[in-house]
């Protein structure tokens, strides 16, 4: 890809933003409506940053993209909700072997807020609910490990269920051993996905969240994790599976069906066609060898073409940016203008063996790239996806903070200790990141208005703070929008948000709205930027704006970057710095490179203050030296779904 070209950008577009001061007032505490708190002074500018915070939350949903939703949205508000659709329990094969003993019914109750046991001996505990959650676990053996080990139960009489109660341990972990190698082999035991039994688990899921759904307060997305690695040793292909409501299959489609994803997305098709709504959302790209997002020839063997893109489009409208094992936004050899590019990145491959994969095809900004060259120049676009984030926690539960990280999977790294090792899931855990939430701007907390959100991309992932963020784009707004009241109307009204397309503009080009506001529990915010793709001359193209600073600070109209705002952490208490940066910063700006012949897209970046790392906070704890294969300190940030513009000729 070619290197980022600032040439075209020789002057900053003037962006106005609105900020809060950063000063704390611990008596004046303020509900903004969009599940989260802001703590400030009520000076002036803080009232006229309260209403426009307001007015966030009132706004009117865009119209889905291309998966069916509620047809009366584009006429309801919408607020932000933070859950998590990625996590495990004891019934995903490698969290039991792993000596996690903790069940669906312990994940709700954790992702509402309450205590639930850990393998260290602890407990472990969200320190806010989440507003919804799916329960994830492997569709290959769903379920099947615990019952192996039932003295009385159905499966008590086959062989392999002998051999994993055998008193001598090397041969019980043997057996559990090569129970999971048919999993990678993709040639499972016929007596462990009997359909009967398959069905019956499955049904055990369904119940569970039935059990823990509470509408308009706490939803439970019905879901699960299609663990493909295409038959093939390191690889990863992996998507979560959720569904719209409880009306679901009868049984997953996992791998042993197809380890191919377009045979998942024909099933997603299929089940449509009989009123069952579904969609997939893929994660670690990252991990994926370059197979993630391939351009030439699909996963298979099949040639990408429009039939391909429309399939894949129908059913796979997100993909997950960040999560545990490893940030999938973009990579420094991908993006070397971007400073921030090289955020919680994991390399080597599933499987342990340090083996590190392809970057091209594996990362979301070179998709979203990628797709634009393929609208270009075939006619079709793949890669029109959103994004959230995710954890994939095998433990039952999402601890997201930093400072209250236990690791990712049971025994393998659930003490400071052993998060200093390796497994056969990775080489280093250290480089495992305490992330991540996904965002969604939804009209109530339901199972299907949250589902239509996901399936328009009116979405946003975070590293783990619930930092909200409303993005826009049109024209043709009045000079004082960002002071009116409705404005969020406004926007919503003329103009399409994160996830949607701008299917023309004037010369001049579009303008974004960018707001964001920090999680009342962590640090403030530092920036907020603008990431662009294009297409120029038959090449991609990218660059990073900072389009507002906190602190009374501006963007070098040079270089599109704020100046340094000192803020510093201490790497003796975690303290981070609390009288530097802004509770919430809301920017309106114009692209001043903005070509109408180039299709385009357009994405928020929200950074906070830097703030100790999970291995930090560990190193603190015990007393263990600082690992040096990873930053003491990080920004926490959130990510939008994009913006895409394409030219009217391209319509």
């Amino acid at each position: 890809m070619p290197p980022t070209d600032r040439s075209a950008y020789p002057n900053h577009a003037g962006a106005t933003a609105v900020r809060d001061s950063p000063a704390i007032d611990p008596a004046t505490t303020l509900q903004t409506g969009f599940h989260s708190e802001i703590t400030m002074p009520l000076n002036t500018t803080t009232r006229s940053i309260l209403q426009l915070g307001a007015a966030l939350c009132l706004g009117l949903t865009q119209a889905a993209a291309h998966v069916a939703a509620t047809p009366s949205a584009a006429a309801q508000r919408t607020q932000a909700f933070f859950g998590e659709l990625h996590v495990h329990t004891m019934n995903s094969p490698d969290a039991f072997m792993l000596n996690v003993r903790t069940t669906p019914d312990d994940a709700y109750r954790f992702a509402r807020g309450e205590a639930i046991p850990h393998i260290s001996g602890v407990t472990i505990q969200l320190r806010a609910p989440l507003d919804f959650v799916a329960i994830t676990d492997h569709s290959e053996y769903m379920g099947i490990l615990p019952r192996l080990f039932e003295p009385q139960g159905a499966l008590a009489g086959l062989p392999i269920a002998a051999r994993l109660a055998d008193e001598d341990p090397e041969r019980r972990q043997a057996a559990v051993l090569e129970v999971l190698m048919t999993l990678g082999d993709n040639n499972p035991m016929p007596a462990l996905v009997d359909q009967a039994l398959r069905q019956s688990i499955w049904q055990e899921y369904v119940r569970s969240a039935e059990r823990h759904y509470r509408p308009g307060e706490f939803s439970t997305l019905i879901g699960y994790e299609w663990t493909s690695s295409g038959a093939m040793e390191e690889v990863n292909l992996h998507r979560n599976v959720i569904f719209r409501s409880s009306r679901v299959p009868a049984q997953p489609f996992s791998s042993f069906d197809s380890v191919e994803p377009r045979a998942l997305w024909a099933w997603l098709d299929e089940q449509r066609a009989l009123g069952i709504e579904g969609m997939a959302i893929a994660h670690n790209s990252n991990l994926s060898n370059g197979l993630m997002f391939p351009t030439d020839v699909a996963f298979g063997g099949e040639a990408i073409d429009a039939d391909y893109a429309a399939l894949r489009q129908r059913n796979e409208p997100l993909v997950e940016i960040s999560q545990i094992k490893g940030s999938s936004e973009t990579h420094p050899l991908l993006s070397p203008n971007d400073e921030w590019a090289s955020f919680e990145l994991l390399e080597d491959l599933l499987g342990g063996r340090g083996t590190l994969g392809k970057v091209q095809g594996s990362y979301v900004r070179d998709a979203w790239l990628s797709g634009l060259l393929l609208q270009t120049q075939q006619g079709y676009n793949p890669y029109r996806f959103g994004v959230i984030a995710a954890s994939d926690s095998h433990n039952s539960g999402s601890q997201v903070e930093e400072d209250n990280y236990h690791g990712k999977i049971g025994s393998a790294d659930g003490t400071p200790e052993t998060r200093r090792g390796g497994s056969f899931i990775n080489t280093h855990h250290i480089k495992y990141s305490s992330a991540g939430l996904a965002g969604v701007w939804a009209t109530e907390n339901t199972r299907e208005a949250l589902y239509d959100a996901l399936a328009r991309r009116e979405t946003f992932g975070t590293s783990g703070p619930r930092i909200s963020v409303r993005f826009f784009a049109g024209a043709g707004w009045p000079d004082d929008l960002l002071t009116r009241p409705d404005w969020v109307q406004q926007a919503y009204a003329t103009g399409v948000t994160m996830g949607g397309e701008l299917a023309q503009a004037t010369g001049a080009g579009p303008e974004f709205l960018l707001w964001a506001a920090k999680d009342p529990g962590s640090a403030w915010l530092q920036r907020v930027q603008i990431v662009k793709g294009w297409v120029e001359d038959g090449a991609t193209r990218e660059t990073v704006f900072d389009v507002g600073c906190a602190d009374g600070l501006n963007p070098d109209p040079r270089t599109h970057r704020c100046p340094d705002n000192g803020a510093a952490v201490s790497l003796e208490t975690c303290e981070y710095d609390r009288h530097k940066g802004d509770g919430q910063i809301a920017v309106r700006w114009r692209d001043p490179g903005f070509d109408p012949e180039q299709p385009a897209f357009y994405y928020a970046r929200v950074l906070e203050n830097p703030t100790c790392r999970w291995s930090t906070w560990d190193s603190l704890r015990t007393g263990l030296p600082l690992p040096e294969e990873v930053p003491a300190t990080l920004q926490e940030r959130a990510w939008t779904s994009p913006i895409w513009y394409r030219p009217p000729a391209a319509h």
